[in-house]
Formats: structure tokens, C-alpha cells, sequence
């Protein structure tokens, strides 16, 4: 299992695409969906306004054509709708449906409109409708799976054009008339096979060239393979692959020769070294989108290098398209992927697949892993963790991962999908999901990751559910829930943390069972129930305390205290920063003590003690010194000069704001106590539990 390099060099098309340099044929088709925009529909012909946008349908197999015959469309008419056109892809290449959710937030992020992190299905669909109610946009739904998908993202306005692609009739979507795709015409379909093959073959015999046409029934991806086999070959005639296309098969494999694209491909796959079939076979294992050099290589177990070559090579042949992007990325077609499925289950065994999806998944851990490590280089000990990884696996700076990371993010979440497909957490998906976690908090924080990260997480939920694991329950409950506080539902978080407070109960774990009576606390807190908080905290004190765990229990001293504070009851609040302060004292953390103390002076000075306020707040200045603690000293300092104002010594205030000044440069206000606001949930904090060492 070798590690091989992070390469990102550039990358450009090699070949042909599949729909060539240039739009071929299809003219009846798009003359009759040009007069379908014009045409009157059923609400017109009833002296009715259209309610909702017009829907043309292009029906046709995968690798007919249909997309570019789309995208051709959009092109003639573009002009006529001003607010631009948007475009979505509904499923998966491997035919997975995208998920309503997340088609309708992907366009909604294409206008420009705000769509919140965990929004409701429904509520993002009537977003984009409101977002395009009075626009006249042009839609592209690609490959729609069916017709839910297509009504859900349909704007209620008449002056919008959807162009839906799909395999075969929307039935529910009402006055749509499908264009259905067969093969090209005979003049574009010789254009197409010439653009690989090159025009002398094709000229010197035509009739050959007809019969290779006809064998594979004008079919753009089948011709695209056949230009691309001869390509490979420049001394077999086209006559010799017409023949053997009109050949059938001698060996009983009545299924690969069910389509003249399946015997094409399956000549194509025959005709293979072996490393390189076997490659190309397991590709169907790799992730949703497209494909890179590193999956390739994990897969096959060869070097990057070799499997770029080989992915290079089959780009030639008419079976991948190289992506414009910066990675060696490479898309596999709709078409390619149930053949790639059937060839692999027949033709290598199950230990074989199971082990080389596992070398792909482990080297998606690594390549996370690093891509989290390179923004922690300000630690000695993250320093000894990225050389200690092999040198392919680094990145070169942390510009580098976070790119990487931006690029292939579609994939890694389609990783993680993967991962958990057969419904079970095993160790090489949880460290996938925690690795991929982390990597997203480090290089995009996690406000700005939460859509992703509630993906995640909403995985680990789906499986533990279904599973009945509720230990895992519990974590993805409380991380969900964290991510709702921090996008403002905090309803719904406090409905979350208390699912995982039964969750943690019920798999007898401690550190679930705490966090989530802190967390219901927290909720309390910030809906303005400082009762309810006090009580939650207090319970979650009185589990620490029971474990002998001095430090968090310190900690909720002091999340006590604020409840109290904020409900008015500033002895109470005095009486449990006092407590902090102690177990701060006893454990010997200089820093929380120091922090502490602030917060007992903020208190003192509220329930009218300014003396007492002064004295704590000078107390807290040392332990703040003695914790190299600047920017508190500072705020302390400027603490110091309010209360020394309002017992009327300006002269010392003006001493101790000199002082705040000298410690950071400049006049600072005083920052906001972390203990005041409470402690920040962070959405890794109860993360999905692993075997592995691997941090």
C-alpha cells in the first residue's frame, strides 16, 4: 500500500471529448425544441397564465448525446434571458440522485442567496422559487432521476425556461412533450469517428465507414469508442472493426453483447494490458464525480505516475474525459459505470475489491490527515507528525491543502458516503469522517463548513440509528446539535441534546452523558431560561465531580456563576466563581484561575462592591502575569481604570490605561470574557469514536 505524491500540476484535455471540439448534428431536434418555447401551453389555451416556468425535456440513453445537445440549446437562446442561466446536475455519474436539498442550495449559492446550514428540505426549494420569482432565468437540470426532482427546483415564473435532461419521461410534470434522442445522422456521425480516426481512413473507404455507423447505430459514445480504438491502431482498417462489429460474439457473453456500446467497450476493455484493464475495472470503486491520480493509484496499487499514464491513455480511448482543473482529475461517463460494475463483479473477486477500496479509502484518511497537519506547524509536536508522514503525502504550505481541499471536496464527502454504504462504522470510516471533520474546521472553520458538516454528521446519525448504536447516536446527536446552536436554531439544538443525553445514557457513556447535560445547559442559556441553565449546569458539576474530574468541574463553576449573574442573583454568582477559582488553584492552571478571578471582579463590581471588584482585579493583573497572559493583563488594566473612576481617582485610571496601552501597542478595549459568554461549542468536540492512534 505505497503512498505516492499530492501532485497539482496543470491539466488539460488530450483527446477528443466525447461530444467533440464542436456541437455535430441534431438540427430537427433543436429546430423542434426552439418552436416548443413558443408554443401555447394548456393554461394559455385556456385563457389562463402559466403559473410556472416552461419545461423542454431532452430524453435519451446515457452517451447519446443529450447533454451537449442541452447545452447547444442553451447557447441559441441565452439571449433571450437576461438574469443568466443556471445550471445543476441531479445525479451522480454512477446514476446516485443528487438530493433535492442539495441541488437547490448549490443554485441558490449560484444567485448569490444566503441558504442557512441545516435548512429543511422544502424550506430550500421555496427559497429558490421566491429567489427566482421575478427573474427570467434559463435552468439546466442534467440528468434528472425523475420527475420529484425536476417539479421541486421549477420556478413559479412564467418568464424562466427549464431545459431538463433525463433517461426517459417526467411523468407528473404536466404539458412537457419529450425530445427523445437516437443516433445521429450519417454525415455527423462520420465527422465524429474522423475527428478520431482522421480523415484518410474514413475517405478511402466510405462504405466501411457507413457499416462501422450502422454497426454502432450512430450512437455518439459508442462511435467515440470506435474513433478512439482505431486512434490506438493506425494500421487496422475501418473495415476490420466493422466486421468484427457485425461479428457476434463467440464465447456465449450474450450480455456484453446485449448493445453495440457494451461490444465496443467490451473489445476496448479485451484489448487492454492487464494492469491497465484491471485499473479501469476498478475505477467502479471510486467515489462519486471525478476521478483523480491519487484514487487511481490507491486502487490499483501502482505509482501516480503510472496511473495518470494509464488514466492519460484512456482518455484517448474515448472512455474518460480530462477535467479543467489544476488536479489530475478525470470523468468518468454516465455510460461507462454499470459496465465498469458488471465487469469487476465478474472478473475480480470479492477479498480483491474489498482491499483495494480499503487502499483507497486509507490513503483519503492520509491525504486528510496532512491536509490538516500543514496548518498546525506552530506546535512541535504537529511538526514531528508531518515528517513523520511520507514525503509524497505532504503538502507544500498550507495554500496548497487548502486548494486541494476546495477541489476534491465533492468527492471526499462522496468518500464518506462510501465509506458508511453498507451501513456500518467501522475503524477506516470513522477515522475517514473524523479526519475529514477536522480538515474542514481547519482550512474553512466551521461556521463557514457547517452545511458539509452537517452531512457528515448526519451520516454517522443515519447508521447509528439504523444500526441501534447509541454511543454513536449520542456523538453525532451532539455534534448536529452544536452546529444548530451556532447557525442560531437553538431550539432545535436543545431538542438534540437531549436525544443525546438519552442516547449516552443508554450506552452508559460518561463523557456523552456530561456533555450533553452542559450542552441542554448552554441552550437554557442562550434562550434567556437562566434557571433551567443553572440546574443543567449544576447537574453536569455534579457528574464531574463524581468522576473526580476537577478541571471540568471547575470550568462549570464558573458556567454556573454566569447563569446566575445574568438572572440577577450576583451572590450566587460570586459563590461559584469563588469555587472556580479554588479548583483552579488547587489544579495549578495559572491561566483559568487568572481568568477566574476577572470574572469574580466583573461580578463584585455589578452587585455594587468596588472596593472588593478592585482588590480581585488587582489579584487577577498577577496571576495574568504570572500566565503570560497579555491582552488579559490589558483588560484587566483598563478594568482597573473604570473602578478606579467611579471612586473618584482619575489620576490612577489614567496610570493603569497607559499601562493597557504599553502592553499591546495601542489603546485596547476590553475583550469579552470567554467565561462570561461560556465556553463555544465546537462541533469536533464529541467526535466519532476510533480505534486508531492516528491523530
Amino acid at each position: 500500500m505505497t503512498d505516492q505524491a499530492v501532485d497539482t500540476g496543470d491539466a488539460r484535455l488530450s483527446a477528443p471529448s466525447a461530444d467533440g471540439d464542436q456541437f455535430l448534428g441534431r438540427a430537427r431536434e433543436l429546430k423542434e425544441l426552439r418552436a416548443d418555447i413558443e408554443r401555447a401551453g394548456l393554461d394559455t389555451l385556456a385563457g389562463r397564465k402559466a403559473p410556472r416556468a416552461r419545461v423542454l425535456l431532452i430524453a435519451g440513453r446515457p452517451g447519446s448525446g443529450r447533454t451537449a445537445l442541452a447545452e447547444e440549446l442553451v447557447r441559441q437562446v441565452a439571449h433571450r434571458y437576461p438574469d443568466g442561466v443556471l445550471r445543476a446536475r441531479l445525479a451522480e455519474p454512477d446514476g446516485t440522485p443528487v438530493t433535492i436539498e442539495r441541488a437547490a442550495r448549490e443554485l441558490l449559492g449560484a444567485l448569490g442567496v444566503p441558504a442557512p446550514a441545516g435548512a429543511a428540505e422544502d424550506d430550500l426549494a421555496e427559497a429558490l422559487r421566491t429567489a427566482l420569482a421575478d427573474r427570467r432565468k434559463l435552468l439546466l437540470l442534467d440528468d434528472a432521476a425523475g420527475a420529484e426532482q425536476v417539479d421541486a427546483l421549477l420556478p413559479d415564473a412564467p418568464d424562466c425556461l427549464v431545459v431538463a435532461v433525463s433517461k426517459g419521461p417526467l411523468t407528473g410534470i404536466s404539458d412537457v412533450r419529450p425530445c427523445t434522442l437516437g443516433g445521429l445522422d450519417t454525415k455527423s456521425a462520420l465527422e465524429l469517428l474522423t475527428r478520431y480516426t482522421g480523415s484518410v481512413r474514413v475517405t478511402v473507404d466510405p462504405r466501411s465507414a457507413e457499416s462501422l455507423v450502422e454497426a454502432c447505430q450512430a450512437h455518439p459514445a459508442t462511435l467515440v469508442l470506435a474513433g478512439g480504438w482505431l486512434a490506438a491502431r493506425p494500421k487496422a482498417s475501418v473495415a476490420d472493426l466493422a466486421k468484427r462489429m457485425h461479428t457476434p460474439s463467440q464465447d456465449g457473453a450474450e450480455e456484453a453483447d446485449a448493445s453495440p456500446l457494451a461490444r465496443i467497450f467490451r473489445l476496448v476493455h479485451e484489448e487492454l494490458p492487464g494492469p491497465a484493464a484491471r485499473t479501469l475495472r476498478l475505477l467502479s470503486l471510486a467515489p462519486a464525480g471525478p476521478v483523480d491520480d491519487q484514487t487511481a493509484s490507491a486502487l490499483a496499487g501502482c505509482s501516480v505516475e503510472a496511473a495518470r499514464a494509464t488514466l492519460d491513455d484512456f482518455v484517448a480511448l474515448g472512455l474518460l474525459r480530462r477535467v479543467d482543473s489544476p488536479l489530475a482529475e478525470y470523468d468518468i461517463p454516465g455510460w461507462l459505470h454499470p459496465l465498469l460494475r458488471s465487469l469487476a463483479g465478474a472478473q475480480e473477486r470479492p477479498g480483491e475489491l474489498q482491499l483495494a477500496r480499503a487502499r483507497m479509502l486509507e490513503r483519503t484518511v492520509r491525504l486528510l490527515h496532512s491536509c490538516r497537519a500543514i496548518t498546525e506547524t506552530d506546535s512541535d509536536r504537529s511538526r514531528e507528525k508531518i515528517q513523520g508522514l511520507p514525503r509524497p503525502l505532504r503538502f507544500a504550505d498550507p495554500r496548497a491543502a487548502a486548494d486541494w481541499l476546495r477541489l476534491r471536496k465533492p468527492a471526499l464527502l462522496a468518500s464518506a458516503r462510501l465509506a458508511v454504504a453498507d451501513g456500518e462504522l467501522d475503524t477506516l470510516a470513522r477515522r475517514l469522517l473524523s479526519q475529514l471533520v477536522r480538515a474542514l474546521a481547519a482550512h474553512v472553520g466551521t461556521q463557514a463548513a457547517a452545511v458539509d458538516l452537517y452531512g457528515v454528521h448526519g451520516l454517522v446519525l443515519d447508521v447509528a440509528e439504523r444500526r441501534g448504536l447509541p454511543r454513536e447516536r449520542a456523538a453525532a446527536l451532539l455534534n448536529l446539535g452544536d452546529l444548530d446552536a451556532q447557525t442560531g436554531r437553538t431550539q432545535d439544538a436543545l431538542a438534540r441534546y437531549r436525544a443525546a443525553l438519552d442516547a449516552g445514557r443508554e450506552a452508559n457513556d460518561p463523557y456523552a452523558t456530561g456533555r450533553a447535560m452542559e450542552s441542554v445547559g448552554g441552550a437554557h442559556l442562550e434562550l434567556g431560561d437562566y434557571d433551567r441553565a443553572a440546574d443543567w449546569f449544576g447537574r453536569a458539576l455534579a457528574d464531574r465531580l463524581a468522576r473526580g474530574e476537577r478541571a471540568e468541574a471547575a470550568r462549570l463553576y464558573g458556567r454556573i456563576a454566569t447563569a446566575h449573574t445574568y438572572a440577577g442573583r450576583y451572590g450566587e454568582g460570586l459563590r461559584n466563581w469563588r469555587a472556580a477559582c479554588a479548583a483552579y488553584r488547587k489544579g495549578g492552571d495559572v491561566a483559568a484561575l487568572a481568568r477566574a478571578l476577572s470574572e469574580t471582579a466583573r461580578v463584585q463590581e455589578y452587585a455594587g462592591r468596588p472596593e472588593e471588584s478592585l482588590r480581585t482585579c488587582q489579584e487577577a493583573v498577577e496571576w495574568a502575569r504570572r500566565a503570560d497572559d497579555v491582552r488579559l493583563q490589558a483588560a484587566l488594566q483598563l478594568r482597573l481604570a473604570d473602578t478606579l473612576e467611579r471612586l473618584g481617582d482619575p489620576t490612577a485610571a489614567r496610570l493603569h490605561r497607559a499601562t493597557a496601552g504599553r502592553l499591546l501597542g495601542e489603546e485596547a478595549p476590553e475583550q469579552p470574557s470567554q467565561q462570561a459568554r461560556g465556553p463555544e461549542q465546537d462541533p469536533n468536540t464529541c467526535e466519532i469514536r476510533s480505534a486508531s492512534n492516528e491523530d
